[in-house]
């Protein structure tokens, strides 16, 4: 073995512990802090944790219940990683939702004479291009105008959210009611269910995605050039990539997948166009996707640890009184002691 060799091993060697450890420390260093945050909150920390597993994990529907919190998380979350490799912070997802949202509901509300098959196709299509549509809106102000995608998709969130509220209220209100909802879909609009069970084709298409991100990330051209932008834009457009094409790729490519997820949640759950369709799937997944290291299958492990999260924290809130909101509080403790722990590790390679 030449000695380059051994070099190069070695250097990899490190690198992959702290991959794989630094995620594994930061979330041991956030459940203790939460378990502080729940003795604030006068409940026995390791009983509330071994509530929150049982209701995420014991038994087939508590099972089946996360999986479904966790096919949308996934899902914004993938196409939010191809973003975020590119250095371009997409924060926008939970706008693209609900026109995902609305664009695929819009096709479930008028065209249930076709034939299924065909109507869910065009269905998810519809989603898709809804999200890529508002996606794209910020790539226009970032690559046309300079503006800061930060701030575009965050206020273009507040935008889709409203039009949503006032769509609900006005011309989409369901004929004849008084509530702020379209009126109900057809059957016809419900995604096959699997295996008999309550997990419905939406979370299949999700982990479907996860190897076809991976392979785009690391073993196209394309996506090779997406991590370059990502390393440094500058030298990139040196090398003669197109920046804002790949600027405008990422962002119509992770919006087409929010909107992707929001009509899978809103056909399968809750059957009509209104307000409050997310439960903040938008924000939850810009966690999930920096929690997996923008790595398609670190987020996958990520999105299915927030889901149980979020489900377990439904348990403790009935065992213990705890709020529910608790869980918020230590997703985002977990992410920062993540994040903290992986900085303080490649700094003290780097030195």
């Amino acid at each position: 073995m030449s000695k380059s060799t051994t070099t190069n091993q070695e250097r990899h060697l490190p690198q992959a512990l702290v991959s794989i450890g630094a995620p594994v420390l930061g979330c041991l260093i956030g459940l203790i802090i939460g378990a502080f945050l729940i003795l604030l909150a006068k409940a026995d920390p390791i009983g509330a944790y071994q509530t929150m597993l049982k209701g995420a994990f014991g038994g087939e529907r508590q099972i089946t219940e996360t999986l479904l919190k966790a096919g949308p998380l996934l899902l914004i979350a993938l196409g939010l990683t191809t973003a975020f490799r590119a250095k371009i912070w997409n924060i926008g997802a939970e706008g693209q939702y609900y026109m995902g949202a609305l664009f695929g509901g819009l096709v479930a509300l008028y065209l249930t004479d076709l034939p299924r098959p065909l109507l869910l196709t065009l269905m998810l299509l519809a989603a898709i291009v809804g999200g890529m549509v508002w996606a794209y809106v910020a790539a226009f102000l970032k690559v046309r105008m300079g503006m800061n995608e930060i701030i575009s998709t965050l206020m273009l969130n507040y935008i889709a959210i409203l039009l949503m509220e006032y769509l609900a209220r006005g011309p989409l209100q369901e004929p004849g009611g008084y509530l702020p909802v379209s009126a109900q879909f057809d059957k016809v609009t419900k995604l096959p269910l699997l295996f008999g069970t309550r997990v419905h084709l939406g979370v299949l298409i999700a982990v479907l995605l996860v190897p076809v991100i991976y392979t785009l990330l690391w073993s196209t051209p394309l996506g090779f050039r997406v991590r370059a932008v990502g390393s440094r834009a500058s030298v990139a457009r040196y090398a003669g990539v197109n920046v804002e094409k790949i600027i405008v790729f990422v962002l119509v490519l992770s919006g087409g997948f929010a909107g992707l997820a929001g009509i899978i949640e809103v056909a399968t759950l809750h059957t009509r166009l209104k307000g409050g369709i997310s439960q903040g799937y938008g924000f939850s997944a810009i966690l999930v996707a920096l929690l997996g290291r923008m790595n398609p299958i670190g987020v996958t492990v990520a999105a299915l640890f927030f889901a149980a999260l979020i489900i377990g924290a439904e348990s403790m809130h009935v065992v213990y009184g705890l709020p529910v909101s608790l869980a918020d509080a230590i997703q985002a403790v977990i992410v920062l002691s993540v994040l903290a722990v992986d900085a303080t590790a490649r700094r003290r390679m780097d030195s």
